[in-house]
């Protein structure tokens, strides 16, 4: 069974994702004064007197507003209202009641859901007057000063309340989490939306559309995964460093090191950038085992080459992570999509290898036999013992005589041995090389 879902809707500032990070505990939200910020729904999991809930944070709410990106809003706000157990109706007690105030309070009387009107913004309780509030028609409300915390808690304990006696348990603990990550307008987002069969997040061909890492669960062939849409990564010097999308960018490389994939989203229109390559080296860096994802093929004009062509391309440009796995895509027609997902198991499942120590030696023993260390001023290396300590990336731990005598050239042609020993395509390996024994450590 779920987790009773909590949806926190309301117009524009009215402190939907300052309250939502102060309730989940960290800023996953992006909160800024410009209207619009919080533009696809954005989950996270929350805890209150023992009961566990998912908290949904929706953009500002204008119904009377044409911006195309606004009527987005909209349409992921409705759906979040449509899923929800509990809507939290936030209004600015500082701005005062507006017409979108009433607007929206009307929406939410169709839904047939348990609203609870939050008015935030009341710093000081006693000396304020909220007499207007009830003329929303929801009767009593709660005033709240969400920054600081106040009048929280008395709010939670109405959430919860609305909550069914089981609430369920941890149903996604164990699945893999996807990064969908790449440059602006390369089709990430279109992309996850076809992986998860609806749209989950906003498409748009205004770059910079989605601003949030947006985490999804979903279940693929039996299986539990949760899928991370990304913030487009721009060249550091294009993004001011105190602007929203700075913060995007952030949390896109957070979204990175939480996972346990990464999709390397590409247009085959454009190419692989330079920009593509850092993100590649990023996720090379961080250890994530990864697929280039070639979207857009459907535009591509081909011949019988053209597929080879592009990945001797790739191959050049991503020389230093050679193991790296690519398919072809259009996330417009589904061409291939299901694919994809066979390829997310292939290299999670050779990231997440585990060798015997035995078997370790064995192979080892073998790559020392065909080519012995070369020597450095005189001395020669001496691997003694090898062992593989962690997985998610393989990591490999070599004893030696002196670390400082093997040389790089010997250090990839070992980790080149174990990935054909061992058939870890698809995921970096790391090798570390010490001295002394296996007593010693």
């Amino acid at each position: 069974m779920k987790k009773p879902l909590v949806a926190v809707v309301g117009k524009p500032n009215v402190g939907k994702s300052t309250f939502f990070n102060k309730v989940c505990g960290s800023r996953i939200s992006i909160v800024s004064d410009m209207p619009g910020v919080t533009r696809d729904r954005i989950y996270a999991d929350a805890e209150w007197l023992g009961r566990k809930f998912t908290l949904v944070d929706t953009g500002g709410i204008q119904l009377k507003s044409d911006d195309v990106m606004f009527r987005h809003i909209k349409e992921q706000a409705e759906i979040a209202l449509e899923l929800c157990d509990v809507i939290l109706f936030f209004c600015d007690y500082k701005g005062g009641l507006t017409s979108e105030d009433y607007d929206i309070a009307a929406l939410l009387r169709k839904t047939n859901k348990p609203v609870l009107l939050v008015v935030n913004k009341v710093d000081n309780y006693s000396e304020a007057d909220l007499t207007d509030f009830y003329g929303l028609g929801y009767g009593d409300f709660f005033p709240i000063a969400a920054e600081q915390k106040q009048g929280v808690g008395d709010l939670l304990d109405e959430v919860i309340a609305h909550f069914p006696d089981d609430d369920g348990g941890e149903e996604y603990a164990d699945a893999i989490k996807i990064a969908v990550v790449g440059k602006p307008n390369a089709g990430k987002s279109s992309l996850v939306n076809r992986i998860l069969g609806y749209d989950r997040v906003i498409v748009s061909d205004i770059a910079g559309t989605t601003r949030d890492a947006i985490d999804t669960p979903f279940e693929y062939d039996g299986k539990q995964y949760v899928i991370i849409d990304t913030a487009g990564m721009r060249k550091k010097r294009a993004i001011a460093s105190d602007s929203v999308e700075s913060y995007s960018v952030m949390r896109s490389l957070n979204a990175v090191r939480r996972s346990d994939v990464c999709l390397i989203v590409m247009d085959a229109n454009e190419g692989l950038s330079e920009q593509d390559v850092k993100i590649a080296g990023f996720i090379h860096e961080e250890g994530k085992p990864s697929v280039v994802v070639i979207n857009k093929w459907d535009l591509i004009e081909k011949d019988t080459h053209t597929v080879e062509h592009f990945r001797k391309k790739l191959s050049c440009d991503l020389a230093f992570m050679d193991y790296f796995r690519s398919i072809t895509v259009s996330a417009l027609t589904g061409q291939r999509v299901n694919k994809l997902m066979d390829e997310v198991d292939y290299v999670y499942a050779k990231s997440s290898f585990r060798c015997s120590t035995g078997v370790l030696n064995d192979v080892v023993s073998d790559a020392i036999r065909a080519v012995e260390p070369p020597a450095l001023k005189g001395r020669r290396a001496k691997i003694k013992y090898a062992t593989q300590p962690s997985a998610q990336p393989p990591t490999f731990v070599f004893f030696t005589n002196d670390a400082a005598l093997v040389h790089f050239s010997y250090r990839r042609y070992l980790e080149n041995y174990l990935r054909r020993a061992f058939g870890l395509d698809g995921t970096p390996i790391k090798l570390i090389f010490r001295d002394g024994s296996e007593r010693d450590e």
